[in-house]
């Protein structure tokens, strides 16, 4: 499981890195609301843990951000704010659990771990990945749009399902090469644009609204319009 702690305390920041990396997680740590932002934007998380006083972006503020692109991944709110009306703020924001410090680690472990398995379950449930009319049949390893099959090869299925999956961010050229093709990335090749151009093709040519977009100087983005 792949967590990130968005937290401005080093020392509570690595106290949890430490036990969540004891448990056998993955566990990347922003020490302020915009490098969370920044991370939230280019990775994906099974279970986000959010301070709530941030430098730059406050915790409530980088959920409701969070929220308008991806309405999934599940939010722990992990703060000393302990009011009724903090609380509601935070569910309010899009969380999906709150916490108050000081708390004892195996309570944050076992909310942490409940997040998790909700959201894996939720996943694994949702067979069928979805934009407009385009829909991406995991099982069955096929794709349509408008009811129409489009037939793509491997890579491109590939590149598409990792495409869907990040709906919404941006993802880099890099992210997909290391992703979809998982080589080290050589600055010499057009290979993603070239296979980004076949794709569009297939599902966007005779099709709206157009779904993959060019971010300039950035990558692609998969989003309505």
């Amino acid at each position: 499981m792949k967590l990130l702690l968005v937290e401005d305390e080093p020392k509570l920041a690595s106290f949890i890195r430490k036990g969540f990396e004891n448990e056998a997680y993955e566990i990347e740590v922003a020490y302020d609301g915009r490098v969370g932002k920044s991370l939230l934007e280019r990775n994906r998380y099974d279970v986000v843990i959010l301070d709530v006083n941030l430098p730059y972006i406050n915790g409530f503020e980088l959920c409701r951000q969070l929220r308008e692109h991806d309405a999934h991944v599940p939010v722990l709110m992990l703060t000393a704010l302990d009011s009724l009306d903090d609380k509601v703020a935070g569910f309010e924001a899009g969380a999906d659990d709150y916490l108050v410090k000081p708390f004892e680690f195996r309570e944050l472990l076992m909310r942490v771990r409940a997040l998790g398995k909700r959201n894996h379950e939720a996943a694994t449930a949702k067979r069928v990945l979805r934009m407009a009319d385009l829909e991406l049949n995991l099982d069955g390893r096929y794709v349509t749009r408008a009811g129409q099959r489009i037939d793509l090869t491997t890579r491109e299925y590939s590149l598409l399902e990792y495409l869907l999956l990040n709906r919404g961010k941006t993802v880099t050229r890099v992210d997909i090469t290391e992703r979809v093709w998982e080589l080290n990335f050589d600055t010499n090749t057009n290979i993603i644009d070239v296979y980004v151009s076949y794709l569009r093709k297939k599902i966007d040519k005779d099709f709206t609204p157009k779904l993959i977009h060019t971010v300039v100087g950035m990558g692609y983005t998969m989003r309505e319009g």
